[in-house]
């Protein structure tokens, strides 16, 4: 492999040498040392940093919100509304009053009113206590019509001494706002009052959300929007199935035609969809086909049908077309039938004036509409999923646990900008498990950002991933700005819920890692505290024997083509409508929480997946090994050990069965002091990126189709991509096999290695008393049981093996 590698590196294809060339002699000028340095640590770290209210129990969980992060202190400052505001100096008129909170060289004003006497703000600023560099807030109230006369703008100022503010910490009630008088420059007593409320408290104060940082004052327009903390809800996504049965009466423009070729061809949004042609020639087609869509509540777009006919190679008659409202669709948590209905065909006609008018026709076409919720919509990659309940909530389980996020810091994050002829990052975090998105707010220009914010999910399963992704800032200037801007991507982290200990807080530090054209490249590291808290653990261990996805996948599944397609259906609907919430988070970021794109065709993935599968073969190999020592006789002393248990086994077999579940079981027992202690993380080995070729990194980087002039070349880099992306897929799936089954014992699952454990030694204490003929017997006869006696659902060893984990939560 390594010859048939160098000299195509030496020999390369005539129409691809100039651009591999200039690509190489790019890549080593922009990067000549591509690959990670030698002392840059790709670890995962354990931390130890004080949490706010130390670790809790289940009962007073609701009472700690902020237990998982590190206390922060800040300034409120909560400006609520002023009254009898002195007139202007020409007697005549009110002022345009706002307040400017300043405090040293921090600054924050709010919005103004004209011509008002007695405004009303109700606006909190913040600042972190640490920021702090003035004894004294000053808070003044000024008339916007007098900025930049050479009169002063000060209606009146209202002075707080720093050291005198009061405390107060959450659940005490919010501090109630005063009446100040006013005083101007000379401490003299000025006309009108200002309504303020000025306390310290911490992030887990109410206000702090919609706080506006004093030293994020810089930020202006509709970039204020975008610095502060949100939730997000993806929109509910449900499988809409179409099911085309057949048309009536349909009247084709040339009559002469004995055998047209006629589709339907469905239209929602940006999806189109067709069937195939019908298999009847003539005007009353039928085909009986499903077509899948994914739509999303509310249901705003119109599906509209158009039946056609293919007269030409590249010309198609419309027949007729008919608009269906999604409104009064039949929603169904089975397979069972749904109802069907007539729906009249419509056709524009274009009278002999040129005016265009809608007709109806005596057309008609026989459809079956449904929205299937008995489905799970995948908008994530099975193995990375965070959600796999049905879309109906009627099939929902009650929850079996609660997932507490605490993210604290990040250190050493990469400078992503320029301003002002410098590198800057203004860091965000934002994590995604289930429906749920949240986003932290953006901390300004900072390479070590504290946020020290804590959210909580529902878990109704435990086989489920979350994702936490850091993102540079880049539209803080709203719409003012470079609107094309996208937000860059500084790393990810996913934590499988199933590898964690229960009521246990974890504490690490993650590495930042992205792969880019240049090669790996760590872009700081993140500080989380992660807890997994069960409600139950009798119900959370019944998980286990149930299947991964809802029962309607496996009654009734879907196949690899449709699953392909309504994945990129679900994830661009969700990066829509998520891109339109206020503020917006945006597509590239949705996209990249969402792993769009990594199913397509690389190098470096196929041969991280064929080193998973070498890992796991290597178990085999060294018992071949040792087996084949013991017959040259390697250890006398273990060889004749060999042969006296062999001939033992021979003599009662019924000790074979047995034997082996008790060394499995005390094997395991013997792995549990070596389980890991810590979540998986983003492993640059196990992903082959430590070391990547440039031409290898070229063509992972390149487009999907490829930017290569040649056509011949285009083609069969694209057919050879598309090939070997399903390769991929299944050296993915068999090294997620094997690591599944390897995992059984190396407690990486504690729960599903204790189960596997206790179920090896009631298996070899029953196997023991059960003599070996009626074993084999009711083996044998189960095997070949009849289809009556089957189910269609997963079984119970095989439902327990899928949900345990793999290690592709540590691929990038």
């Amino acid at each position: 492999m390594s010859n048939q590698k160098k000299n195509q590196n030496q020999n390369p294809s005539k129409n691809q040498n100039a651009n591999q060339n200039q690509n190489k002699n790019q890549y080593l000028n922009q990067n000549h040392n591509s690959y990670p340095l030698e002392n840059e640590d790709f670890n995962l770290k354990e931390t130890k940093p004080t949490l706010g209210g130390g670790r809790v129990t289940a009962n007073d969980r609701l009472g700690t919100a902020f237990d998982l992060v590190e206390q922060m202190h800040y300034l409120y400052v909560r400006v609520v509304k002023a009254k009898d505001i002195p007139f202007k100096k020409d007697g005549n008129s009110n002022p345009h009053p706002f307040v400017e909170v300043q405090l040293g060289n921090l600054k924050g004003l709010t919005f103004h009113f004209e011509h008002k006497s007695s405004p009303e703000w109700s606006q909190v600023f913040v600042v972190l206590k640490d920021r702090i560099q003035s004894r004294v807030l000053e808070v003044c109230l000024k008339d916007k019509s007098r900025i930049g006369d050479s009169d002063d703008a000060l209606i009146g100022k209202v002075n707080f001494e720093i050291n005198e503010v009061p405390k107060r910490v959450p659940p005490d009630s919010p501090l109630a706002p005063q009446w100040y008088w006013m005083e101007n420059r000379k401490g003299e007593k000025v006309k009108g009052e200002l309504m303020l409320a000025v306390w310290i408290g911490t992030q887990a104060d109410e206000a702090f959300q919609e706080a506006l940082h004093l030293d994020a004052t810089a930020v202006n327009g509709d970039g204020v929007a975008n610095i502060k903390s949100k939730v997000y809800l993806s929109p509910r996504l449900w499988y809409l199935r179409v099911n085309v049965i057949e048309a009536q009466e349909l009247q084709i423009g040339n009559k002469n035609r004995l055998q047209p070729e006629i589709y339907a061809r469905i239209t929602l949004g940006n999806v189109v969809l067709r069937t195939k042609n019908s298999l009847s020639k003539n005007v009353c087609p039928s085909w009986n086909e499903d077509l899948m869509f994914v739509v999303a509540e509310p249901f705003e777009d119109q599906l509209v049908l158009s039946v056609e006919d293919k007269v030409a190679p590249n010309k198609d008659e419309l027949l007729g077309k008919c608009v269906i409202s999604l409104q009064d669709v039949e929603k169904r948590v089975d397979f069972s039938t749904p109802i069907s209905k007539w729906y009249g065909l419509e056709k524009e006609v274009v009278s002999e004036g040129g005016n265009s008018k809608v007709s109806k026709l005596n057309s008609k076409v026989h459809l079956r509409l449904s929205f299937d919720g008995g489905y799970h919509v995948l908008d994530e990659l099975t193995h990375y999923s965070s959600d796999l309940k049905a879309t109906s909530k009627e099939l929902w389980k009650p929850s079996i646990g609660v997932l507490e996020l605490g993210i604290l810091n990040a250190q050493g994050l990469s400078p992503m900008k320029n301003r002002d002829g410098r590198g800057i990052t203004d860091p965000y975090c934002v994590a995604k498990y289930g429906q749920k998105w949240i986003r932290t707010r953006t901390i300004i220009n900072s390479f070590n950002p504290n946020w020290n914010e804590q959210y909580t999910w529902e878990v109704f399963d435990p086989c489920t991933v979350i994702t936490i992704g850091v993102f540079d800032n880049c539209h803080l200037q709203g719409e003012d700005k470079n609107d094309k801007a996208k937000d860059s991507k500084i790393g990810k982290v996913r934590i499988r819920l199933s590898t964690l200990e229960t009521n246990r807080v974890y504490t690490h530090s993650y590495p930042l890692i992205v792969l880019t054209p240049a090669g790996v490249k760590k872009m700081g590291e993140i500080q989380l505290a992660v807890r997994f808290s069960c409600s139950s653990l009798f119900n959370m261990l019944a998980m286990y024997s149930q299947p991964l996805l809802p029962t309607l996948h496996y009654l009734h599944p879907l196949t690899y083509y449709q699953i392909d397609n309504l994945r990129h259906q679900a994830t661009q609907i969700v990066a829509t409508r998520l891109s339109r919430a206020e503020p917006p988070l945006r597509r590239e970021l949705v996209e990249y929480m969402l792993d769009v794109g990594s199913n397509t065709w690389s190098i470096r993935r196929c041969k991280a997946n064929y080193v998973r599968i070498a890992g796991i073969l290597t178990g085999l190999i060294a018992i071949c090994k040792w087996f084949n020592g013991i017959c040259t006789w390697k250890n006398p002393f273990t060889t004749v050990l060999v042969h006296i248990i062999f001939f033992l086994f021979v003599c009662f077999p019924r000790l074979i069965l047995s034997s082996m579940f008790v060394v499995v079981f005390f094997i395991g027992t013997w792995n549990y002091r070596m389980r890991p202690r810590k979540p998986p993380h983003m492993d640059i080995k196990l992903s082959q990126a430590e070391r990547v070729p440039w031409d290898e990194l070229d063509e992972e980087f390149d487009t999907f189709p490829t930017s290569r002039n040649n056509d011949a070349v285009r083609m069969r880099y694209d057919r050879l991509r598309s090939i070997g992306s399903r390769m991929q897929a299944v050296a993915g799936d068999l090294a997620n096999q094997g690591e599944r089954f390897y995992n059984l014992l190396t407690w990486r699952d504690p729960r599903a290695t204790a189960l596997f454990l206790i179920f090896c030694l009631v298996a070899s204490v029953v196997l023991y008393v059960t003599p070996f003929t009626v074993l084999v017997s009711l083996m044998g006869f189960y095997t070949m049981r009849h289809p009556k006696f089957r189910e269609k659902l997963p079984s119970v060893p095989l439902s327990f093996f899928r949900r345990l984990p793999a290690k592709t939560d540590s691929l990038l």
